[in-house]
């Protein structure tokens, strides 16, 4: 099979981690030998709920005991999309009441761009350097990653970037900018938490010119900052606010809200101004709508405060400088990207699993499910500690 794959199944980069899969559950994947591996990663933030929760197994079973795909978004009325939808609206502030289900979050940062050009009639995007927004030609173009971005363009006109939590540079919000796009915590840049107001204070500017704001909660949102979406920490509301990853519960999903009066234009002048076969899936919607429903009815979510301080008391090492972020969404920070590439390879051969973050060399992410059990977060950071010292030793 690893020959298989790495004849016939694309590549992302020179060199996988390549493990052979054969099954997963709770927080723990297995490989064909039967090794078991602890998972601090999540599927990058995606599985919220850990691996096959039944909850969410049993609502897939259930939708595909009644219909699978049937009709392009949007044209027939499918019980788990618009219970998903509704229960989304239920859990935001106002006036974001509307969502459109897309199939990945760089689908919904695209829509989100094409709202916000369509309501304001402008043209400019604002972002901001080390932003990640996913790889799609919309979403790669809002990237503040040039790297990155060099080998596709041209990409998209009009945009312009910022320095995040650079309040000085929000002068350049204008009458010509139709959206401002931020993560509401930066993750590939190392998981940057705004300071000082900074949402706050882009939010005033946008109001004050006419702009959207656009913040994309890919990876924040769906309760693994503490509380469910992210800017519910710093007193800001966006226009459209963009998720994915965790709502989908280890499903493909993504998802852009914003106001009826805002999302309603994407109805006509153009009639199909955003169009997409599967998003909004039904069997995806269940899974979503199941894990939705668990972490809004559950403790889950104060739970991720808790864990945040027993992996932040059980994380301690000279080796590690500083541990960035807020609740389960957390990047250790080493002295070196060396050091972090012998940890998160170490540790898989220690049996448990690490990651990278996209433009922070040093920075070992650790996003483990929401479901993640203390002794299994103590057994991690053991892992981790015992690594550390193999190294400095």
């Amino acid at each position: 099979m690893t020959s298989d794959f790495f004849k016939y199944q694309a590549q992302t980069t020179p060199h996988p981690l390549a493990m052979k899969i054969s099954h997963a559950e709770g927080s723990y994947i297995y490989d064909t030998n039967k090794k078991a591996y602890l998972d601090f990663v999540a599927g990058v933030s995606a599985c919220s709920l850990g691996h096959r929760h039944p909850k969410v197994v049993n609502a897939i079973k259930d939708q595909l005991d009644k219909y699978m795909h049937v009709m392009v978004y949007g044209e027939y009325i499918q019980e788990p999309a618009v219970e998903l939808t509704k229960l989304l609206a239920d859990h935001l502030p106002k006036p974001l009441e509307k969502t459109y289900l897309t199939n990945s979050g760089a689908e919904a940062i695209d829509g989100a761009l094409k709202l916000a050009r369509r309501v304001t009639g402008r043209s400019e995007i604002i972002s901001t350097h080390h932003a990640y927004h996913g790889n799609t030609m919309g979403a790669l173009s809002v990237m503040g990653f040039e790297e990155r971005k060099q080998p596709f363009r041209p990409l998209i006109p009009d945009v312009k970037f910022i320095r995040y939590n650079a309040s000085e540079e929000l002068s350049q919000i204008s009458t010509k900018t139709a959206a401002v796009i931020l993560e509401t915590i930066q993750g590939g840049a190392g998981f940057i938490e705004p300071k000082d107001g900074y949402l706050e204070k882009v939010r005033k500017q946008c109001d004050a010119v006419g702009a959207l704001l656009i913040l994309d909660e890919i990876q924040p949102g769906i309760g693994r900052t503490g509380t469910l979406f992210g800017f519910e920490h710093y007193n800001c509301t966006p226009d459209i606010l963009v998720t994915g990853k965790g709502l989908g519960g280890g499903m493909p999903i993504g998802a852009f809200t914003a106001s009826s009066t805002h999302m309603d234009v994407l109805q006509d002048n153009p009639k199909l101004g955003h169009i997409t076969t599967f998003g909004g899936h039904p069997v995806v919607a269940a899974a979503a709508l199941a894990t939705l429903k668990e972490i809004t009815e559950s403790d889950l979510i104060a739970q991720t405060l808790e864990k945040e301080q027993l992996i932040r008391q059980h994380l301690k090492h000279p080796l590690i400088s500083e541990i960035r972020g807020r609740g389960l969404m957390l990047a250790a920070i080493t002295p070196s990207a060396d050091i972090t590439n012998e940890v998160v390879l170490r540790c898989q051969d220690q049996g448990l699993i690490l990651f990278w973050l996209l433009f922070e060399p040093k920075a070992i992410r650790i996003t483990p499910p929401l479901t993640i059990s203390n002794d299994e977060i103590i057994k991690g950071c053991m892992i981790i500690t015992r690594v550390l010292d193999s190294i400095s030793g």
